[in-house]
C-alpha cells in the first residue's frame, strides 16, 4: 500500500548502494557482521543437526541467476524448515508485479555488479525497511536445505528467506505461523480472515474479487492436536499446513472451481477436479489447457469450491486496501497509527474479564465522521502486537490480543473502573487469539469512540501497533475555541487575573508558582520559565496550556498511586511516563530511578512532578534543537 523509501537497516546504518560499491572497491565478496553464517543465525534453541556448510552460489552451481525466466510461484519449493505460511505467501507474491518488484529489487543479479551481496524490502510496523544480506546460504553436500527453487541456478527465493529471516533474528524464528502475517509484510495490506464453515454465501464472489482486486489469499486445514500437524489426509490434502490460493474459476452456474497451490512443490488434491480426474474430460481441449496449463506434480490443482469449503478450514485475504470485498463501492481511506504498549503493574489490564484492571489498558479516542451521508462510517481496526517472533530466542510469544470499542463521554481523556462496569462496548473483535494481528471490520454511526487494545489476562507485556481505517481520518477532538469557555476555564481566567493583579499586568512564574507551593507545582513554573520569553511573563493562553499539562499529569500519578498513600512504585514509573508521552530507554530510566525512588523503591508527588518536568523541558530542548 504504501510507496514510502525504504529505512536502510544495517547496524552501520550504511546502505544497500552503499556496500555493493565498498565491495567493488576493494575486489571482496560481503559478509555481513549482522547476521552471520553461524549456527546462531539458524536456531537458537537446538543444535543444528546435521554439519551445515554455509555455501555462496558461485560455489553451488556454475552459472547462477538470480532470477531465471521471471519470478513465478514454481520457484518456491520447501525445505527443511518448518515456514510453509511464509512461502504461501511468496507464491502469492509471484503473482503481483508491482508488490513482487517492492519486495525483491531487480537492481542485482551474478553479473559485473555481483559482490556477494543482495537486498530485499519488507513492511515491518508502519514503514519500509531495506534488509541486506550476502549470499552464504545454508547446504548439506551441496544442496539447498532451506527454501529453494525448482531450478537449481536460481536464488532469488532462498536469498528473500534469508533476509526474512535476518528481519525476524533467526531462521528458526520462522517456524508455525499465518500465510497473512508475511503477506502484510510484503504489501502493508489490510488482512481479513473468513472461516469457510460459517462464511458469508458469496465466498466464492469474495474470493474472486479479491483476486481481481489484486489481492493476495492463503487457505489451511485446522488440527485438533499438534499430532496431526502436517499430517496427509485419503485425499491428498496437509493438516496444519498452509496453501495459496492462486485463482477462482466459474464454469457457468454450477461448477465453481478454486486453484490451490502446496508450497511443497508436490502433494496434491486427488479428489474431482485433481490435474487428472475425468471432470477435465467433459470440457472443451481447448479451454482445458487454458485453464490447466500444465498438469504436472508441481504442488498446484483445482478443486470444485463445496469440496473446498468442506476440506478447509480458513481463508486469509491481505487486501491492497481496506475496500469492502462485499460491496463495489471504491472509498477514499484515511489511516491513522497508534503506538504503545502493555506494561505489568500500570497499563497490562488485561480483557473485560478483569474488570478491576481493565480501565488501565492504554485508551485511544476516535472521532469517526460521516462521510457519504448515509449515517453510518466504515472503519477497519487491526491491532497488530509486535517483535514477537525475535522475542522467542527469549522464551516469549505471541500474547492473545483483542479489542474493544465504546462510546466516549465527554471530558475525559482516560476513564475509569465504573465507565466499564456499566457501559457495554459499541464493537469488538470476535475473539481473543494468539495471532500477530487481530483485524475487524465495522459500521459505526458517527461520534466520539474510545478505543481499549488488550492483552487477554492481565500483568501480560507486549508492545502494539494499531491501525485505524475510516472513510475520514480518525483522530482526537479538536479543543474547544476560546470564547466558549468552560466553568473550568472561567475559573483559571480569574485566577490567573487575580495573579496579574488589578491593573491587569501579566503575572511572572514567580508569583503563579508562590500560589502552587502547597500543592507541590512550584518547579514546574520555575523549570519552564524560560521557555516563554526573556521577561518571564506569560500570556493567559500560555497558562491554560501549562495548567492542561499539570492536570494531565496529576491524573496519571493518581492513577498509578492505587492505595493514595501519595507514593508509586517506581517500577510503574516506565508506565506513567509512557503514559505522558515520554518514551526513555532503559539506561536513562534506570537513572530516574535511582535520583528520584526512595529506599522502598517508591516516589512521592514532589519527587514525581519533578521528574517529569524536567523531562518534559529536556523533550522541549531537544525538538527545539533539532
Amino acid at each position: 500500500m504504501s510507496t514510502s523509501q525504504a529505512e536502510n537497516t544495517q547496524s552501520d546504518g550504511k546502505s544497500f548502494e552503499q556496500l555493493r560499491h565498498e565491495c567493488l572497491m576493494k575486489g571482496v565478496l560481503f559478509e555481513d557482521p549482522d547476521f552471520p553464517a553461524k549456527d546462531s543465525s539458524l536456531f537458537f534453541s537446538e543444535k543444528v543437526p546435521v554439519q551445515i556448510e554455509w555455501k555462496r552460489p558461485t560455489e553451488i552451481c556454475k552459472n547462477p541467476k538470480f532470477i531465471l525466466d521471471g519470478a513465478d510461484r514454481t520457484d518456491i519449493c520447501q525445505g527443511q524448515l518448518g515456514d510453509c505460511w511464509l512461502l504461501a505467501a511468496v507464491a502469492s507474491l509471484t503473482m503481483k508485479k508491482e508488490a513482487l518488484a517492492r519486495v525483491v529489487p531487480p537492481d542485482q543479479e551474478f553479473d559485473q555488479r555481483y559482490a556477494g551481496i543482495f537486498h530485499f524490502q519488507f513492511w515491518n510496523h508502519n514503514k519500509w525497511l531495506d534488509v541486506v544480506v550476502d549470499d552464504r546460504l545454508p547446504t548439506v553436500r551441496n544442496q539447498l536445505i532451506m527454501l529453494h527453487s525448482a531450478s537449481s541456478n536460481e536464488f532469488w527465493s532462498a536469498l528473500l528467506e534469508k533476509a526474512y529471516a535476518k528481519l525476524n533474528g533467526s531462521y528458526e524464528a520462522l517456524k508455525g505461523g499465518s500465510t497473512m502475517e508475511a503477506m502484510e509484510d510484503f504489501t502493508g495490506g489490510v488482512g481479513e480472515m473468513y472461516e469457510t464453515k460459517a462464511a458469508p454465501g458469496d465466498l466464492f464472489n469474495i474470493m474472486k474479487k479479491a483476486l481481481d482486486r489484486g489481492s493476495m489469499m492463503g487457505c489451511s486445514i485446522d488440527i485438533s492436536s499438534s499430532a496431526e500437524s502436517e499430517a496427509k489426509t485419503s485425499t491428498g490434502l496437509v493438516k496444519g499446513h498452509a496453501y495459496s490460493i492462486t485463482g477462482v474459476n466459474a464454469r457457468g452456474q454450477k461448477v465453481k472451481l478454486v486453484r490451490i497451490r502446496n508450497p511443497w512443490g508436490q502433494v496434491e488434491w486427488n479428489g474431482a477436479w485433481s490435474d487428472n480426474s475425468r471432470e477435465w474430460n467433459y470440457v472443451d481441449s481447448a479451454e482445458k489447457t487454458r485453464i490447466l496449463q500444465n498438469s504436472a506434480d508441481d504442488g498446484e490443482f483445482w478443486m470444485e469450491f463445496e469440496d473446498f469449503k468442506r476440506n478447509y478450514d480458513k481463508v486469509e485475504i491481505c487486501n491492497m486496501s481496506p475496500d469492502s470485498l462485499t460491496e463495489d463501492t471504491k472509498h477514499q481511506w484515511a489511516v491513522n497509527v497508534f503506538e504503545g504498549n502493555w506494561i505489568r503493574g500500570s497499563t497490562a489490564g488485561g480483557c473485560r474479564n478483569y474488570i478491576d484492571t481493565f480501565w488501565t489498558n492504554p485508551q485511544f479516542k476516535l472521532l469517526l465522521n460521516d462521510a457519504d451521508g448515509d449515517n453510518t462510517c466504515s472503519v477497519v481496526i487491526a491491532l497488530m502486537q509486535k517483535n514477537r517472533r525475535k522475542l522467542r530466542k527469549e522464551g516469549l510469544d505471541l500474547e492473545t490480543i483483542g479489542f474493544a470499542v465504546y462510546e466516549a463521554p465527554e471530558g475525559e481523556d482516560h476513564v475509569g473502573k465504573d465507565f466499564f462496569r456499566y457501559n457495554a462496548s459499541k464493537a469488538r473483535s470476535r475473539t481473543y487469539i494468539n495471532m500477530r494481528e487481530v483485524a475487524e471490520r465495522f459500521t459505526l454511526p458517527p461520534g466520539h469512540y474510545l478505543l481499549v487494545p488488550t492483552t487477554f489476562q492481565p500483568h501480560h507485556e507486549a508492545d502494539f501497533l494499531i491501525r485505524v481505517f475510516s472513510e475520514t481520518k480518525a483522530e482526537p477532538p479538536m479543543p474547544s475555541p476560546p470564547e466558549e469557555e468552560t466553568k473550568e476555564e472561567k475559573g483559571l481566567r480569574r485566577l490567573f487575573e487575580q495573579l496579574a493583579g488589578s491593573c491587569l499586568q501579566h503575572p511572572s512564574f514567580v508569583q503563579i508558582s508562590s500560589v502552587f507551593i502547597r500543592a507541590s507545582l512550584s518547579s514546574f513554573f520555575l523549570d519552564t520559565v524560560n521557555q516563554v520569553d526573556n521577561t518571564g511573563k506569560i500570556e493567559f493562553q500560555e497558562f491554560k496550556v501549562f495548567w492542561e499539562k499539570m492536570k494531565k499529569w496529576i491524573m496519571l500519578f493518581l492513577s498509578f498511586d492505587t492505595d493514595r498513600s501519595g507514593k508509586m512504585s517506581s517500577y510503574e514509573l516506565r508506565g506513567a511516563l509512557k503514559a505522558a508521552g515520554m518514551q526513555l530507554n532503559n539506561q536513562l530510566l534506570q537513572l530516574v530511578g535511582l535520583r528520584f525512588a526512595d529506599e522502598n523503591y517508591e516516589i512521592d508527588f514532589d519527587d514525581y512532578l519533578t521528574c517529569i518536568v524536567r523531562l518534559e523541558n529536556m523533550f522541549s530542548m531537544y525538538k527545539r534543537l533539532c
